[in-house]
């Protein structure tokens, strides 16, 4: 079974580059209302564990996490 989830590489304490941040995923409830880059305005009609779907008035679309083009407003 695999995992959607990518392991994180070990960082020494010795090491001269600074580790990645951690991403943070934004969660999302039902009528959250939200801003996308493509599809404009928006309101979430359903939560998923790996996606939500928002409907953006002329059309309802599913957006998988890590919801990169989508903020809350």
């Amino acid at each position: 079974m695999s995992s959607s989830h990518r392991a994180r590489p070990r960082h020494l304490a010795s090491s001269p580059f600074k580790p990645e941040p951690e991403q943070v995923i934004e969660e999302y409830v039902v009528d959250d209302r939200v801003s996308h880059d493509s599809h404009g305005l928006g309101r979430v009609t359903h939560v998923d564990r790996v996606c939500v779907t928002v409907d953006f008035g002329d059309r309802s679309v599913r957006v998988p996490s890590p919801f990169a083009k989508m903020s809350k407003l």
